[in-house]
């Protein structure tokens, strides 16, 4: 597999993959484009007619490139080994001589009712006798469609009973095309085991004739293909929840850069980078655990990382594990706690200390921020746009409560997660995607 990217100096990547399709080694090479730009439809399709088998868009989701790369590089594998495979029975029968025709022909009638391959039940054999309706399955059939050789009697009424109620009129389709004379059929079709499983299966038909051309004989293969249907079907959704966590970290970029508000252009430059940092550090432990949560002790810990010095910040609780719009929305707040404290707060000055606790009681998480041996507190006449942020991603995304007590001494801040997402309202006749509903969650806790 050979990776190109799509915008090169002096050379761009359609010109490169014409040139190495040049090349009879690397005629069926797969190329997989990557483009930091949006291509045109007219892009694509010249990409494809040079080789091309894929787009991959920058930024680039390494899982999904690796899961692409793996699938490209086993269908190569598995052409290659299929190659030899036809090359070696090749061999076999051009070595046969005039002396062994009768014992060839007879291995050939019986290759052609069972599989190459039985291993591991994997795949199965079948031969059907178009004109007796005698049926024959090897143990392979058997094997795959969970039934006893010893107790189950091979004829149509029986297989039909072990086939999806959706996919027989496809098999009558095939039925009816190798009687019109159609060679060879091949088709996916599901079935139900007798104990309910549904299993997905690729089958393959050849037909049989005699000289006049009726159809004698029919003889197939099938093999059970359902891990590669799970696989496709995890890979579709891996696709889509990528897509999805892309489009509400932007939403919450975009918030974060329309909202900030800066004395001159360089505060206004750190406010936003220390803000998309502080949603880069989140989405970085989100990834490590495959976005199923991150517990709150490593956020804490991102978060406050560049002010752990001089022994000032303890913090301590349960290792709490929140899901992933909580963990995104309360590390913008412990960002937004930790910027005004080094800025106004205890952690301005070199004697200040700041204890961060935390607990759960009845699913809610609490969280207790104090501050002490700083500045002399004095309570803001009007709310700035760090504390009206921590307030609103709080209580109007994830559904909490957040106080700040302005004591002379120092800052006490309390907030209140819920840790179970809160149901969301549904409107009568009206149902939201939620893809749609996640990113305007996500957009609420930057315009907070």
């Amino acid at each position: 597999v050979i990776l190109v990217d799509v915008c090169m100096p002096e050379l761009d990547g359609f010109e490169l993959a014409a040139m190495i399709r040049e090349h009879p080694r690397f005629q069926k090479t797969a190329m997989i484009f990557i483009s930091a730009i949006q291509v045109s439809d007219l892009d694509r399709l010249r990409g494809y007619e040079m080789g091309a088998v894929d787009y991959v868009p920058v930024p680039v989701v390494p899982e999904v490139l690796r899961a692409k790369i793996r699938v490209f590089v086993d269908l190569y594998r598995k052409t290659r080994q299929l190659e030899r495979f036809n090359a070696e029975l090749e061999d076999r029968v051009s070595a046969r001589t005039s002396e062994l025709e009768y014992s060839n022909a007879r291995l050939l009638e019986s290759e052609q009712r069972r599989s190459l391959a039985l291993a591991a039940g994997r795949m199965g054999s079948w031969d059907w006798d178009w004109v007796n309706g005698d049926w024959m399955w090897d143990e392979g059939q058997f094997r795959i469609f969970g039934v006893d050789p010893k107790d189950f009697v091979v004829n149509p009424e029986n297989v039909r009973a072990l086939l999806h109620p959706d996919d027989i009129d496809e098999l009558r389709k095939a039925v009816i095309q190798l009687d019109k004379g159609v060679k060879s059929y091949e088709t996916e079709f599901r079935i139900v085991r007798r104990d309910g499983e549904i299993r997905w299966l690729f089958g393959t038909a050849a037909a049989t004739a005699d000289k006049t051309g009726r159809v004698i004989r029919v003889s197939g293969v099938t093999v059970d293909i359902t891990e590669r249907k799970r696989a496709e079907e995890r890979q579709s959704l891996l696709t889509r929840e990528v897509d999805h966590r892309a489009k509400n970290a932007l939403a919450l970029a975009q918030s974060i850069v329309r909202l900030t508000r800066g004395e001159n252009a360089k505060s206004y430059m750190q406010a936003v980078e220390g803000r998309i940092g502080a949603l880069a550090r989140v989405h970085t432990i989100l990834s490590l655990s495959s976005w199923q949560g991150a517990e709150i002790t490593k956020l804490v810990d991102e978060e406050l990382a560049p002010y752990l010095m001089n022994d000032q910040i303890i913090f301590s609780g349960s290792n709490v594990q929140l899901l992933p719009a909580t963990a995104q929305t309360l590390a913008m707040a412990l960002h937004e706690l930790v910027t005004n404290s080094a800025k106004y707060g205890a952690l301005s000055t070199l004697t200040g200390r700041l204890a961060i606790h935390w607990k759960v009681e009845t699913d809610v998480l609490k969280i207790v921020w104090e501050e002490r041996e700083g500045p002399a507190v004095v309570e803001p006449v009007s709310r700035g746009f760090g504390t009206r942020s921590v307030i609103a991603s709080i209580e109007s995304q994830l559904g909490g409560r957040a106080e700040f007590d302005w004591r002379p001494e120092g800052l006490i801040c309390r907030l209140s997660v819920p840790l179970k997402p809160p149901a969301a309202p549904r409107q009568a006749g009206h149902r939201q995607p939620a893809s749609v509903a996640s990113t305007e969650r996500a957009s609420v806790s930057g315009t907070g």
